[in-house]
C-alpha cells in the first residue's frame, strides 16, 4: 500500500506536514506509536532503545509518535494524527536515553517535532543508515529500575513491520561463526552474519512482481518485463489497487531513485520515477477527502508520444507529466526552474458558472451593459491571507495607469473625446484586510454616470478577483461625445475591454496578496467572462445587440439575448499574447453556444 519512500517521509515531517504519512503501512522503515514512550517506567526505556537500535541495524528508518494505526488485511496502517502534548515530552531526555542505552550510539539520530497549521503535532525519531560494519546492541531487557546492565547484550532487529529480539540460538551461532571466521567476534564479522541471519528469517524471495493483485499479476509481470530496461529493480512492496490503477513500487539502480509501475486499463503501462510520483501525489493532497490520485489522475502520454502506443517511462529529470482520470480532469504537472512542481489544468471551455458569478452586481441604478472577468483561485492553505497596507497602496497607485483604465479611456478617444479613467475611489463594496473594491467613474456634466471601471477582490474561504467595465448610461455618455459618434460597441472593443478586465483580475489584483506562481491548487481555477445587458430592474432587459454590434458573428438571434457567458478552466497566469488567443477561442465557443453558429476566430 505504501506510496512514499523513506526520504519522502523524512521530507514531509521536516516540512511539518505529518498528515502526509497517513495511509502508509508500517514496514521495514516506518513504525508508528499513538502515544509517547513512558520513560518513567524501565520497560518504556527498554522499548525506546530496542526500537531505535532495530532501525539502526536494519538500514535506518523513522519512528513517528502521535499517529494511531488501524489493522487492515493483517497490516498496521497509519490512520489518524492523535497529537502529542509538547509539555509532556522532554526531547533532550529522549536523546540522552538513546545515547546511554544503545551501544554504540547511532550516529545522526535526531528527535524532533513536526506540527502543521491545523494544530496536529507529532514527535519523530529519525535514524539514518549507519556504517554497514557496525552492530548495535542494547542491554538484555530486565524491566527493573536502576542503571542498565553492562554484562548482558541483546540485538534488536526490524522484520517487516515488527521489531524483535534476535533469538539466543542465533546469537550463539553468530558468535561461533564469528570466532571461526576471524579468530575473535569482531563487530564487523557479527554485523555481516547478523544481516545474513535476518535475511534467512525473511520470506525467501521477498515481495514478488504482481503479488497482492492476483487478478492483474500477469499484466503487471508483462509490463515489468517491457520496462525493466528503464532501471526497475526488485519489488519493495506488494502491488495494490488505487482506483482504476494497479500500482507496485520497485527499487532503482545503485544510487538511483526507485520506480513506481502504474497500469490503468486501456492505457499503455508507465514506469514513473519515485520523486515524480511523489510530486503527483503531493499535487492532490490538499483536496479535502479522497485519495490524491483520485483527484489529479494518473500519467498519460503527452503530445510528444502521440505516435507511440507502447509502455513508456517518466524519468526523474522529466520537466512535466500529463495527467488524466481524476476528478479535476485533464492537467499537467510542470517542474519550475526552482525544481518545484505545480499542477495546472488543461484548457477546457464550458458554461458552468461559479457561485461567485453574481457577486458585486447589486448596485443601483443597474448599468445598461456589464463586461466582466471573474477569476476563482482555489488555492490550498489560504489561512491568514490578507491585503497588507503597503500592497493596497501599491494597488491604488497602479490602477490609474492600468490596462483596464487605458481600455476604458480609449473607448471615448476612439469617438473623438478625451474622457480618462484616471481617478479611482474606494468602494462601493467592502474594503477590509480581506476585501478590495475600487471604482473609476466618468460623470456627465449633469452629474449622471456615463462609464465606469471597477475591480473587486475577496480573500476569504476562496480567493475571488473581478474586474468590470460598465456602460452606465448610453445617453449620458452620448451627451459627452461629438454629435455623430455612436455608443454601440464593436466586437474589437469588447475584446479589448474583456482582455483588460481579465488581466486586471488575473494579475493586478492577486499580486496584492501573493505570488500566484508559488501557490498550489485545491481545485481547478476558473475564469468567467460575461456580457450582460441589465438596465433598471423594473424594466425588460435590452438585448445585447442594441449595445454591441454582433453582426460580425454572422446570423444569430438578432441580439435579443440579454446575456452571454463562458467559463475557462485553465491557470489564469499567462502571457498577454497567450491570453489574447485563449480569449478569442472562448468568445467563439460562447457565441456558437448562444446561437451564432457561424462564428469563427477570424471574425474577431
Amino acid at each position: 500500500m505504501s506510496e512514499m519512500d523513506l526520504e519522502a517521509a523524512r521530507a514531509a515531517l521536516r516540512a511539518h506536514t505529518p498528515a502526509a504519512l497517513l495511509e502508509l503501512p508500517e514496514g521495514q522503515w516506518l513504525d508508528a506509536k499513538t502515544a509517547p514512550y513512558e520513560l518513567r517506567d524501565p520497560h518504556g526505556v527498554e522499548e525506546l532503545a530496542k526500537d531505535v537500535a532495530a532501525f539502526a541495524n536494519g538500514g535506518g528508518g523513522i519512528i513517528v509518535v502521535g499517529i494511531a494505526t488501524r489493522l487492515e488485511h493483517g497490516r498496521e496502517i497509519l490512520d489518524k494524527v492523535s497529537t502529542v502534548d509538547r509539555v509532556s515530552v522532554d526531547l533532550d531526555q529522549w536523546r540522552k536515553l538513546i545515547r546511554q542505552h544503545i551501544t554504540p550510539a547511532p550516529r545522526g539520530t535526531s528527535v524532533e517535532w513536526s506540527d502543521d497549521r491545523q494544530g496536529a503535532c507529532v514527535l519523530y525519531i529519525d535514524i539514518p543508515a549507519q556504517d554497514p560494519g557496525c552492530l548495535f546492541v542494547v542491554a538484555a531487557p530486565v524491566g527493573k529500575k536502576g542503571a542498565p546492565r553492562t554484562d548482558t547484550v541483546a540485538v534488536p532487529v526490524r522484520e517487516a513491520d515488527g521489531t524483535h529480539w534476535l533469538p539466543r540460538t542465533e546469537l550463539q551461532r553468530l558468535l561461533s561463526n564469528g570466532v571461526a571466521a576471524s579468530g575473535m567476534p569482531t563487530a564487523q564479522a557479527l554485523a555481516e552474519l547478523l544481516r545474513k541471519a535476518v535475511a534467512q528469517r525473511q520470506p525467501e524471495a521477498g515481495p514478488q512482481i504482481g503479488q497482492g493483485l492476483p487478478s492483474r499479476r500477469q499484466e503487471i509481470r508483462e509490463a515489468y518485463e517491457q520496462l525493466r530496461t528503464t532501471g526497475l529493480g526488485r519489488p519493495i512492496g506488494e502491488a495494490y489497487a488505487r482506483g482504476p490503477a494497479a500500482i507496485q513500487e520497485f527499487t532503482g539502480g545503485e544510487g538511483q531513485p526507485g520506480w513506481v509501475l502504474c497500469l490503468v486499463g486501456g492505457r499503455a503501462p508507465v514506469a514513473v520515477s519515485q520523486p515524480v510520483w511523489q510530486a503527483i501525489r503531493a499535487a492532490g493532497q490538499d483536496r479535502a477527502g479522497g485519495h490524491p490520485l483520485a483527484v489529479v489522475g494518473y500519467p498519460v502520454p503527452g503530445a510528444d508520444r502521440a505516435n507511440h502506443h507502447g509502455p513508456w517511462a517518466v524519468p526523474p529529470d522529466a520537466p512535466s507529466v500529463d495527467l488524466d482520470g481524476g476528478s479535476w480532469g485533464a492537467g499537467q504537472l510542470v517542474r519550475s526552474g526552482r525544481d518545484v512542481w505545480r499542477w495546472d489544468p488543461a484548457e477546457r471551455l464550458g458554461f458552468v458558472m461559479s457561485r461567485y458569478s453574481r457577486n458585486w452586481t447589486a448596485q443601483q441604478p443597474a448599468p445598461q451593459l456589464r463586461l466582466r472577468a471573474l477569476v476563482t483561485w482555489p488555492w490550498a492553505n489560504t489561512t491568514g491571507l490578507q491585503i497588507a497596507p503597503g500592497k493596497r497602496q501599491d494597488l491604488e497607485r497602479t490602477l490609474p495607469h492600468s490596462t483596464l483604465a487605458g481600455a476604458v479611456t480609449l473607448l471615448s478617444q476612439r469617438r473623438g473625446v478625451e474622457l480618462p479613467a484616471a481617478h479611482w475611489d474606494r468602494g462601493p463594496w467592502r474594503n477590509t484586510p480581506t476585501a478590495v473594491s475600487y471604482t473609476s467613474t466618468i460623470m456627465a456634466p449633469d452629474g449622471s454616470r456615463a462609464l465606469s471601471a471597477a475591480v473587486m477582490m475577496s480573500v476569504e474561504d476562496t480567493v475571488v478577483t473581478c474586474a468590470d467595465v460598465l456602460i452606465e448610461d448610453t445617453s449620458a455618455w452620448a451627451a459627452m461625445l461629438p454629435g455623430d459618434a455612436g455608443t454601440r460597441l464593436g466586437l474589437d472593443e469588447v475584446q479589448a475591454l474583456l482582455l483588460a478586465a481579465w488581466e486586471s483580475a488575473a494579475k493586478t489584483l492577486p499580486d496584492a496578496i501573493v505570488d500566484p506562481a508559488r501557490m498550489r491548487w485545491s481545485a481547478p481555477p476558473t475564469t468567467e467572462l460575461r456580457l450582460s445587458a441589465e438596465g433598471p430592474h423594473d424594466q425588460p432587459s435590452p438585448g445585447l445587440g442594441s449595445l454591441i454590434d454582433l453582426e460580425a458573428l454572422g446570423p444569430g438571434e438578432d441580439g435579443v439575448r440579454p446575456e452571454m457567458a463562458v467559463t475557462i478552466t485553465r491557470s489564469p497566469t499567462m502571457h498577454r499574447e497567450e491570453r489574447q488567443a485563449v480569449l478569442r477561442r472562448a468568445l467563439v465557443h460562447m457565441a456558437r453556444h448562444f446561437g451564432y453558429v457561424w462564428a469563427e476566430e477570424e471574425l474577431l
